[in-house]
């Protein structure tokens, strides 16, 4: 069973500071903060500790009771899942505008969750605020707490509060020790990253909904496979064109996010739609999973949409990996994440990218091969000199990484190395993973 820490929820109206205080105490920039309504769209989390107690903190956006805008009415469907979710909730108020009937509203909501519920008064900036606090009584929530989250004000004592309030510690809980794959989901806009995300977690997860970038935020949501392995999952907005979005601040913050889940990410799940193909945005999202060394699997989403003919799966697969052919390594999955059909192979897929690319090679067996692809294929002569190479060693996984000592750098040709990166392919596998070479100048009587 994977140990899931308590969750506490931040609900409240728009633009009452949710989002500043899960960034402080996150300890850095996780959800977007903009002083407009309605900028954290999806549920966020953040693993934090206080006093010895581990718990999750779930960022939500604002809840607007009397909104019928179809985007408005989903972030209130999503806070609500949160609040469904939680242990502990944090109701945050706005001292500087008070309690407001939206606020009753919401309390109504939160009394019928018969979930602890903290009253929390943001942006009690100064004391002559502290007087609105008794407003909030009228709530019925229990005592207030007020705090300045932009300030960093009381938010010592919430954070006992919020302590206080978890369900005890179960013996054993804590020491699930093992590893979490990270995986992104990445794509341009629109291809259906939430929907299969909603599929690999069988839950109504993040918002669907046909508007390119209703996604604005990176979402981590921890989860278990059927065969016990855990997994986090990073859900990302989609990363359009530099260009069309260099007027944009929010969406161009989204971008460099999806880059950043890119970065921390073990296996990356790289989304193209079967009625685009591979676009030139697709190939430099691709790149950029490339060049930051991380397994990746190209899934072919809303494959049911495409008219089949006797041969069409394998030539479409034949074209995607030559427009991708820098990543002919990454196995491609074609399935229909809004239906669900073939979505089961996706966590398969994963673990056997993952599992390559944390392989390791013994010094034995790796120059084994180096020494059959030596003799097939001569190393290259360049200017008379010729290019020797006195063995290899593996240095570090994810992705795997090669250190082959050699007399000259410069005699190093990219095409002799793709022809050893391949002799390693076909005795060991490497299917999902990238495969890095170090090269090191030694003289051969420095060659013990």
């Amino acid at each position: 069973m994977l140990y899931t820490k308590p969750l506490v929820a931040i609900v409240g109206r728009p633009n009452v500071g949710k989002s500043t205080f899960f960034n402080k105490i996150a300890g850095h920039r996780i959800a977007i903060v903009e002083d407009t309504p309605g900028v954290t769209r999806d549920r966020i989390y953040a693993d934090t500790e206080w006093t010895g107690r581990k718990f999750t903190l779930i960022d939500t956006g604002g809840i607007d009771p009397r909104s019928e805008d179809v985007l408005l009415s989903q972030m209130r469907r999503q806070a609500e899942i949160a609040m469904d979710m939680a242990d502990v909730i944090c109701f945050f108020g706005d001292a500087k505008s008070g309690v407001t009937p939206d606020d009753h509203e919401v309390a109504d909501l939160l009394r019928r969750t018969h979930k602890r519920v903290i009253m929390v008064v943001n942006k009690v900036d100064h004391s002559g605020l502290t007087d609105v606090m008794y407003e909030f009584y009228e709530l019925g929530l229990g005592d207030p707490i007020g705090i300045s989250a932009a300030n960093m004000l009381g938010l010592g004592d919430l954070l006992d509060e919020i302590v206080k309030n978890l369900p005890p510690v179960k013996e054993g809980e804590e020491d699930d020790d093992r590893h979490v794959i990270q995986l992104a989901v990445v794509g341009r806009p629109n291809v259906g990253k939430s929907s299969l995300v909603n599929q690999l977690l069988g839950q109504e997860r993040t918002m669907v909904s046909n508007i390119p970038g209703t996604t604005r935020d990176a979402i981590d949501t921890a989860f278990e496979g059927a065969d016990g392995t855990a997994y986090n999952i990073i859900d990302t907005a989609g990363i359009r064109r530099k260009k069309n979005i260099e007027d944009e601040s929010l969406e161009r913050y989204s971008v460099l996010r999806s880059i950043a889940a890119i970065r921390r990410c073990d296996v990356a799940l790289m989304l193209i739609d079967a009625q685009d193909g591979v676009t030139d945005q697709d190939a430099r999202i691709a790149g950029m999973i490339h060049e930051e060394g991380k397994a990746a699997i190209v899934i072919v989403n809303k494959w049911d949409a495409v008219d089949k003919e006797t041969g069409t799966f394998e030539k479409y697969k034949k074209q995607v990996l030559e427009d991708l052919k820098f990543m002919d390594y990454a196995p491609v999955l074609f399935i229909s994440a809004l239906t669900g059909k073939r979505v089961n192979t996706v966590l398969n897929a994963v673990n056997e990218a993952y599992a390559q690319a944390s392989r390791h090679i013994g010094t034995g067996a790796l120059n084994d091969v180096l020494g059959d692809a030596l003799i097939s294929q001569q190393p290259p002569t360049i200017g008379g000199r010729k290019l020797k190479i006195y063995y290899a060693t593996q240095q570090g996984t994810c992705p795997p990484n090669f250190v082959l000592f050699i007399n000259s750098e410069e005699l190093m040709h990219f095409a002799y190395q793709r022809y050893l990166e391949n002799c390693m392919r076909k005795a060991f596998g490497f299917e999902g993973t990238p495969i890095r070479f170090t090269l090191r100048e030694k003289k051969k009587e420095d060659i013990h």
